[in-house]
């Protein structure tokens, strides 16, 4: 008998706010798709907490005996610097004051990525997908939301029609959002604005001439939106509905709301079952950011070449003490937390160290089916 036939598993469903006993479309199989980085730094410690989290949940399905795919995107085009589809492609940015290819910038700091994950002794995905690799994925669910009356195209670029899919959808339902407070809150169009509401959002932009990456498409040349990519992408390799999405708090709202929207206006499905959100890492109770300097690279922590903890501490002593804490629970990384989770996992180590070492006795006072269902409910 599987582990998960012996074990009922309970996931806190973001959509709905509770937790609930999970339940596969396919019975022993999973479909897992995480949003993974847009490679145009290096990754930073908050980005690791939420594919740590992950990792913790793939490693634990795969220990209750399901058969997991989990598809995990790397963002190489298509996300803009501002949520409101304005600014630059953060990737052609950074190429351009380096003087480099885009995909120079995207090289560089892919491999970045799956360095750290190594560190940090990460299953790799079962599927790696990429937005580039998937351009074609992405202009035929442009065509079907267009062809459903939920998409308008202006001057090239193509946007969805929010007010129009609110009048028969929900959109708002995982973040709690009601869209007459998102209108009344935001700032008027201008009428150098392309979009009808402000709440609309690309589907695919115009390429401008000097904008270097850019593909064909109906429309004219151009470059898809950033929420598209992640509904191409899941879709296709996990189906219409699938079984998890997850990723960081911060993406609840627009990417992911986003996507369920793009998805029921594409082909009238929910795209998920369970939604699942990692909160964020702050350092000394302060939000991580770069602009504040209130920030850390996994690299620096390792090698001690920083100037906020007193020493360098191993991937193992990190990794450990960001599982210390409920992932859907606010982080806060110290020097002082870093050295306690360096004795306690030194202590682990320890003990783990002294059980080959011990002999039966006749009789024990320990319940140790009592003591492993703990661990399974503690799980839940």
């Amino acid at each position: 008998m599987a582990k998960y036939q012996e074990q009922q598993l309970k996931i806190h469903n973001s959509l709905s706010g509770k937790k609930e006993k999970f339940i596969p479309i396919n019975e022993g199989h999973v479909g897992m798709y995480v949003c993974g980085p847009t490679v145009y730094s290096n990754v930073h410690l908050g980005n690791c907490r939420t594919f740590m989290s992950f990792d913790m949940i793939f490693r634990y399905l795969k220990h209750l005996d399901f058969k997991v795919r989990y598809v995990r995107n790397i963002t190489d085009a298509g996300h803009l610097e501002d949520d409101a589809d304005e600014g630059e492609d953060k990737i052609a940015k950074k190429a351009r004051l380096e003087q480099i290819e885009p995909m120079e910038v995207v090289q560089r700091y892919t491999v970045d990525f799956h360095t750290i994950l190594q560190k940090f002794n990460f299953l790799p995905p079962s599927i790696e997908p990429t937005a580039t690799g998937h351009i074609i994925e992405q202009i035929e669910i442009i065509k079907e939301i267009l062809e459903h009356g939920f998409a308008y195209e202006i001057n090239g670029s193509v946007y969805f029609d929010v007010v129009k899919f609110n009048k028969t959808h929900e959109y708002g339902k995982l973040s709690g959002r009601k869209l007459e407070d998102m209108i009344s809150n935001t700032r008027e169009l201008t009428a150098q604005d392309e979009k009808r509401n402000p709440q609309d959002f690309a589907l695919w932009k115009k390429a401008e001439p000097q904008h270097i990456m850019r593909w064909p498409s109906p429309w004219g040349d151009g470059f898809p939106g950033w929420h598209l990519e992640c509904t191409a992408m899941s879709t296709k390799y996990l189906g219409e509905t699938f079984d998890i999405h997850g990723g960081g708090m911060d993406l609840k709202f627009p990417h992911h709301e986003c996507e369920i929207a793009q998805s029921e206006a594409s082909h009238g499905n929910a795209p998920v079952n369970y939604w699942m959100h990692a909160n964020m890492l702050t350092m000394n109770g302060k939000k991580m950011a770069k602009s504040t300097g209130n920030n850390i690279l996994p690299n620096e922590i390792f090698s001690g070449e920083n100037e906020i903890l007193s020493k360098p501490f191993a991937p193992s002593v990190v990794r450990f003490f960001m599982m210390q804490a409920h992932y859907t629970s606010i982080l806060d990384l110290s020097n002082e937390a870093l050295l306690a989770s360096e004795k306690g996992y030194h202590r682990l180590m320890d003990a783990l160290g002294l059980i080959d070492g011990l002999t039966a006795s006749k009789s024990s006072s320990i319940d140790l089916a009592a003591w492993k269902q703990r661990c399974y409910d503690a799980m839940n």
